[in-house]
């Protein structure tokens, strides 16, 4: 049974949904002004592969993720650039829809924008205002906490304490200082609505309510976001929601957590932010930082815990990614069934139950990757062993299927850190041994080796005669060493080497 983590209630859950097989989700996106970070990207990413998932196993699931395209920051930025808000949006929001295609998200059921439901924000405020949990300041309009008792529910704050806590606007004519905006009165050069209480444009929080509610329901499934949301957005999207219904909002809150670099979180101001676009300029292999990598190192990390970015970290996934590529090349050559054949169903079947287990716990997507690493290895196994060119076909479409749920896998046009070089062969008579491959690793081009073929067959050589004298110490010494240099080996039963670099 599928357990995912409640923010609302502080722990696992199991999973059920208002209407069987039926999912309704909301997650809260971007505000459209600048280019996507890598923040931005994983929290698309750990939702996609919700959906993905829940998909899989049988819901029919509705994704709603918005576009904030009204705010004082794309203000801001259409007056510094002298043009509309309506052209910063745009090119943001298509922005937006290339970097993530790059990374392989698909786009939600609904991407409702702010300002194409502002008659359904000022309705959702007129019946605040009539139920007496909102109040009208000058042609402002904001929700009063005090009102709603339970106000602190999904940050576990008491109201009492949050006004010391948090970063509120100065505004004495509020009547608590954590009282937030529904409805904000206009300013000379600002975008405005008419509304009942004079020309003006609506506040942050009560957009989200009003769009999850049009295309979602009252109260639905999953509402998700960063961890940064809590408080005060979710928080207030809460209280004002089940205040003005009377009904739980959403049953599940899932957050994701920050990206971090050198354990601080991502900022402008600290001047350790990198957008999507920047991740792939920055690379010293720009032509091998691809989509699948970043989403490989997004998913190597639960989605519930920090992430810690580095160059580092996208090379181990690069190179992780080449072991399984380099196995699905092999795959597609002709094989001869040798013994092989009979095992495989069993080992595909036992690692789809291990690998809906890790999904199943939260959504654990680096114990799914561990499952497929385990799989990868097995079948390198079995192909030491032989298998028949249909078995071999059959293996490549099963950890097709298995990767679809991560979005990983599906790449035709893979590319190495170091284009493919066919094996060389090396053999001692007299040889046997279980096989045992040595993955490929991912290198920079300046540590790349200078061995030549004829060094690197006297050092394999050398190898093979320190297992045939069990000197295994020594044997390891030397794979090591060439591992280090690039030059990949795989040991078969009958006493072959192959290697390339």
């Amino acid at each position: 049974m599928l357990k995912i983590y409640n923010t609302l209630t502080g722990k696992k859950e199991p999973f059920e949904p208002i209407a069987p097989k039926t999912v309704r989700m909301y997650v809260c996106g971007v505000t459209v002004y600048d280019y996507c970070h890598i923040g931005h990207a994983r929290s698309a990413l750990v939702f996609d592969v919700l959906r993905r998932y829940l998909e899989c196993s049988g819901y029919a699931v509705t994704f709603v993720k918005n576009f904030t395209d009204v705010d004082d920051k794309i203000i801001k930025r259409a007056h510094e650039q002298g043009v509309s808000c309506d052209a910063v949006t745009a090119k943001y929001i298509q922005a937006y829809h290339e970097d993530m295609g790059k990374l392989g998200i698909r786009a939600a059921t609904e991407e409702p924008k702010a300002t194409e439901h502002i008659a359904d924000i000022i309705q959702l405020t007129e019946r605040l205002v009539a139920k007496g949990l909102a109040y009208v300041v000058d042609g402002d309009v904001y929700f009063e906490v005090s009102k709603y008792p339970e106000y602190g529910r999904l940050s576990k704050r008491r109201l009492e304490d949050l006004q010391a806590g948090a970063r509120v606007d100065v505004d004495e004519r509020k009547r608590h200082a954590m009282d937030f905006a529904l409805w904000k009165s206009s300013k000379p050069g600002e975008p405005a609505w008419e509304s009942p209480w004079g020309s003006g444009r609506p506040g942050w929080h009560i957009e989200c309510s009003a769009m999850s509610i049009r295309h979602l329901g009252e109260t639905f499934d999953i509402h998700g976001g960063g961890m940064d949301l809590i408080f005060p957005h979710h928080e207030n999207e809460i209280a004002q929601s089940c205040g003005v219904t009377g009904k739980e909002f959403a049953r599940y809150w899932i957050h994701n957590g920050f990206v971090q670099i050198n354990k601080e979180k991502m900022s402008k101001s600290l001047g350790n932010f990198f957008t999507i676009r920047e991740i792939f300029e920055k690379s010293e292999w720009p032509e091998d930082i691809t989509g699948e990598v970043l989403r490989y190192f997004l998913l190597s990390t639960h989605y519930h815990g920090p992430l810690e970015f580095s160059d580092q970290a996208l090379r181990e996934a690069k190179n992780a990614l080449n072991g399984f590529y380099d196995l699905f090349k092999r795959l597609g050559e002709t094989g001869e069934k040798v013994s092989g054949d009979e095992d495989l169903g069993l080992v595909f079947e036992r690692c789809s139950e291990m690998f809906r287990a890790a999904m199943d716990d939260d959504f654990n997507t680096p114990m799914a990757i561990a499952v497929l690493q385990g799989l990868r290895s097995d079948v390198n196994k079995m192909l030491g062993y032989g298998l028949s060119t249909e078995a071999r076909e059959k293996a490549r479409n099963e950890f097709r299927l298995l990767g679809n749920v991560l979005g990983l896998f599906q790449s035709n046009q893979w590319k190495f850190a170091n284009a493919p070089i066919p094996f060389r062969t090396t053999r001692l008579e007299g040889m046997g041994s279980e096989p045992a491959l040595v993955q490929p690793q991912f290198f920079s081009k300046s540590q790349n080796n200078n061995l030549s073929d004829g060094q690197i067959e006297q050092l394999l050589a050398e190898r093979l005669d320190a297992k045939r004298k069990k000197d295994f110490a020594r044997a390891d010494e030397i794979r090591k060493s060439l591992a280090s240099q690039g030059i990949i080996i795989e040991d078969k039963p009958d006493g072959t080497s192959r290697w390339k670099r």
